[in-house]
This record gives structure tokens, C-alpha cells and sequence, in this order.
């Protein structure tokens, strides 16, 4: 009885990374076929009295190696400059908040209207900060950049006039771009994934008229969008995601336009980029708590609600994984020692073709990304992108877990360099080892352990999976350690 109660979590488990493969197979057609067509040309720009008046906001909490950059950077936006506001949000507690008052002080001196907006409590973290900021300006377009990115003079210009034609656009939200993607390994694989949901997910998604997100930064709201929705709340860990389905749900469309980059920051470093990891998979189980049933009730199109679905179960995936890999070492001795399951055995190998799509979905989002004279390096990359996102597979699903239980947590912001020598990195950081990096370490000798019964029976079957699964816990448990050590001798 046991070993079919086995066999069949895990089936159902390979089902669920059938469907989600398959939806990622249709982004990625809708993906090619939205690139194949002409690319969307801006209205004509208007009389400078006829923008709309446009507030960028910039929220900081003790980003000191990175905030003198970022208000430079929006400074130097082209637009008109009656009709821009800038806002520092500045929830600093250390030395930042006086850096940010001397530049902020330096580039009102040259007659822009830049605003350092302080609060005496960091009520609501980020979104309480956005939210602050927009009572305090008269911006119609509200645009946001969190502290590590360096947009282009020309970034409103080139996507304010989408606005122009139509007055349910709601938001419209730009690419990422990478400004260290090849500082490290971390940093390249962490470049790997995020370029995929850039260029297939999120394009894939606007052309089928599906639900997107705005990605929390590098991207424009209409002021009456935020206001119909509710505004930003804070009681769940993303703000954004939160605040894009109340939108949308309400009518409002979202625009996204590749073409246009936002540089940004990755995180170096791998409590930094834990933090990141957490937020973002807490944060979609929170939201998808709380909006998946509205989803379904509204009268958006079935394929819709099932691309919402999905979207909202992206991190849901990890505690799939994780339940996957924690089954599979037992199954090694089931299929060893019950001849009986072996038809079922060939039957949930067939599931394993779910990696097929995903193999195609990942080649096609590293070919758009300017790869295509470096097609040999796509399979280790990629091997290594897949074994490292299993590794976080404890460390996420733990957060998919919180967060789907409804226990809040406290926003922990990742921390970012710039320019900063490496030992600078030990002021901001997150946390050190802890009792989930030695059970990481645990599940890399659990899943060698697998490995090795794999080759004793002579059954190949798991091999691959149990290699990629000691790698990434490997790999992640060793960056967990190695940094924290780094720290602990500085």
C-alpha cells in the first residue's frame, strides 16, 4: 500500500509539471508569434503643455552604495521639466538619509522639483512608502524605480506617449536589463531566469490578452489606475503583483514593452539573494490566496483564468519539487523490489517529457537574448539554472508554505553594491547559516545517497534528476556557508 501511495503523490506531482510545462509552451508560442509582428510605434508626441504631469518616485530604506546613482540617473530624465516630479522615499535609518539630502539638494539647485519625503515610521515598508508619496504629489503618471536601477535619459519619452491612445491603459511596464550579469555564476543563472519571464512570459501574456504584472520597478501606473484599484496595500510581500490583479480585475489593461530596458542590479551574494527568493514566492502565495477565487468568479475568458491560475501558482512549483525529490530516493528501492510497479514506472516516465517544452521555452527566451553565437553554452547553463532553482526548492516552499497559511513576515529588502568594493557587501547583510542551510546540506547527501542506490541497481531512471538535485543543494548549502564564513573572518 505504501508503495503505491508513493507512486502516486509522485504522478501527480509529474502531472502538475506537465500542465505547467504546457502553459509555458503556449507563452512561448503567443511569445514568437507577438514578435513576429510589426513593432507597436508610439502616438506623435504632443505639445509640451499636453503631457501629463509625471511623478517618479524612487523608494530607499539604507541603500547608501547605490542611492547617489539611481537619483542622478533619474535627474538626468528627459522630459519636460514643469511637468516632472521626482520623490526620493527615503526610509533610511543610517548614513543613506544624509547622502540623499545633499544630492537631492544639488539637483534642486539646478531647478528641478525633486522632493527627499521622509517618514518618522517605516509603516508598510515599501508600499507604505508609495503609498505616502502619492499623497504628496499631483503626478498623473506615477512611475517607479527601486534603488539599484539606472534608467536611460530617454526612458519616459519612449513610454509616456503609450498613454496617449488609450485611457483604460493602466500601467505599462518595461523590460529588466542586467547591469553585472556576468560578475558571477550566481549572478548569470539568476540573469538566465529573469530574462525568460521578461521576454517569453510577460510578452507571451500581453499578447494573448492575459493578466501580467507589474514587476515592481522599471515601469509607469496611471495615477486614476492605482486609486480605482484600492491603492497599495501592504499586507502581503508583493505589493506589486497584489495591486496588478486588483487592477485588472477592475478592467483596467497593462501594457509591456520590451524594447524598452531598464539596467538594474542582482543580488551578489546568497542571503541577499534568498531574501529576494522569499519575498517574491511568499509574497505570490499570499496573493494568490487572496485573488484566485475572484479570478475565477469574474467574466474574463476560460484561457484567461487558467493563465492567471498559473501565474499565480509560479511559485507553487517549489513545494512540488521539493515533495518530488524527497519521494523519488524511497521509489529508487520500490522499483528495485516490486516488479508489479514497473508498468507504472514506464508509464510516469512518459511525464518526464514535461521537460520538454520547458527545455524549449528556456532555449527560445537565451536565443532572443542575444545568445544565438553561443548556442553551445545553453545546455550547461541551463542544466545549472534548472539544479540551482531545485536547491532553493526547501528554501521557497517553506515561504510558498507561510505564505498560503496566511503567517505574516516582516519585508527583508535585498542589498545592493553598485560600485561598492566587496567587502562592503558584509554592512547590509541579511542573515548567515542558519538551521534551513544545514538541512539544505542534508538533502544534498540525501539525494547523493539516491544517486548512489541508482547506480548500485543499475537503474538509470532517476540518475539525472537525483544529479541535478545533489548539485543544487549542493551548490546552494556551499554559497550559504561560503559567504556567511567571508563575513564571519572580515
Amino acid at each position: 500500500m505504501l508503495p503505491f501511495l508513493l507512486l502516486s503523490l509522485y504522478g501527480g506531482c509529474l502531472l502538475f509539471v506537465l500542465i505547467f510545462s504546457l502553459v509555458q509552451l503556449h507563452l512561448t508560442w503567443l511569445a514568437r508569434r507577438a514578435y513576429r509582428r510589426p513593432a507597436v510605434v508610439p502616438p506623435a508626441l504632443l505639445p509640451t503643455a499636453a503631457w501629463p504631469r509625471v511623478a517618479v518616485q524612487v523608494p530607499l530604506f539604507n541603500e547608501r552604495f547605490v542611492a547617489e546613482r539611481v537619483i542622478d540617473a533619474v535627474a538626468a530624465l528627459d522630459y519636460p521639466t514643469e511637468r516632472l516630479h521626482l520623490q526620493i522615499l527615503d526610509d533610511s535609518t543610517d548614513d543613506t538619509r544624509a547622502l540623499v539630502a545633499a544630492r537631492v539638494a544639488q539637483h534642486r539647485a539646478t531647478g528641478l522639483r525633486i522632493d527627499h519625503v521622509t517618514r518618522s515610521e517605516r509603516t508598510g515598508y515599501k508600499a507604505g512608502a508609495l503609498a505616502h508619496g502619492l499623497r504628496e504629489t499631483d503626478g498623473e503618471i506615477i512611475v517607479i524605480f527601486d534603488a539599484d536601477f539606472v534608467p536611460e535619459p530617454d526612458f519616459l519619452c519612449r513610454t509616456v506617449p503609450l498613454f496617449f491612445a488609450d485611457e483604460r491603459l493602466g500601467v505599462v511596464q518595461t523590460r529588466w536589463g542586467h547591469c553585472n550579469e556576468n560578475e558571477s555564476l550566481l549572478t548569470r543563472l539568476q540573469a538566465f531566469g529573469l530574462d525568460a519571464h521578461f521576454r517569453i512570459e510577460q510578452v507571451g501574456r500581453t499578447a494573448g490578452g492575459h493578466f501580467i504584472n507589474f514587476n515592481g520597478t522599471g515601469g509607469l501606473w496611471r495615477r486614476r489606475c492605482i486609486e480605482d484599484a484600492g491603492g497599495w496595500r501592504f499586507d502581503t510581500l508583493t505589493e506589486d503583483l497584489d495591486l496588478s490583479y486588483r487592477a485588472q480585475l477592475r478592467g483596467w489593461r497593462f501594457g509591456y514593452t520590451p524594447a524598452v530596458v531598464a539596467p538594474a542590479e542582482l543580488p551578489t551574494m546568497m542571503d541577499a539573494l534568498k531574501s529576494q527568493q522569499y519575498r517574491w514566492t511568499k509574497g505570490a502565495a499570499e496573493t494568490a490566496r487572496r485573488h484566485l477565487g475572484s479570478l475565477w468568479r469574474s467574466d474574463n475568458r476560460l484561457s484567461t483564468k487558467v493563465h492567471g491560475t498559473f501565474h499565480l501558482l509560479n511559485s507553487s512549483v517549489y513545494v512540488v519539487i521539493l515533495l518530488m525529490g524527497l519521494l523519488s530516493v524511497p521509489l529508487v528501492f520500490v522499483r528495485e523490489r516490486h516488479d508489479e510497479f514497473r508498468p507504472l514506472f514506464r508509464l510516469a516516465s512518459v511525464f518526464l517529457l514535461a521537460f520538454g517544452p520547458l527545455i524549449y521555452y528556456y532555449f527560445v527566451a537565451w536565443r532572443l537574448s542575444g545568445h544565438r553565437d553561443r548556442g553551445w553554452r545553453f545546455a550547461p547553463e541551463f542544466l545549472l539554472f534548472l539544479s540551482v532553482s531545485m536547491g532553493l526548492a526547501l528554501h521557497n516552499a517553506r515561504a510558498v508554505a507561510l505564505g498560503w497559511l496566511g503567517q505574516r513576515s516582516a519585508f527583508v529588502r535585498t542589498p545592493k553594491l553598485g560600485t561598492a568594493p566587496p567587502t562592503a557587501r558584509l554592512r547590509y547583510r541579511t542573515g548567515g547559516v542558519g538551521w534551513l542551510v544545514v538541512l539544505e546540506g542534508l538533502l544534498a547527501v540525501y539525494f547523493a545517497f539516491g544517486l548512489a542506490a541508482g547506480a548500485w541497481f543499475g537503474d538509470t531512471g532517476l540518475m539525472p534528476f537525483h544529479f541535478m538535485l545533489t548539485l543544487g543543494f549542493g551548490l546552494v548549502c556551499g554559497y550559504s556557508v561560503r559567504h556567511a564564513w567571508v563575513a564571519a573572518a572580515k
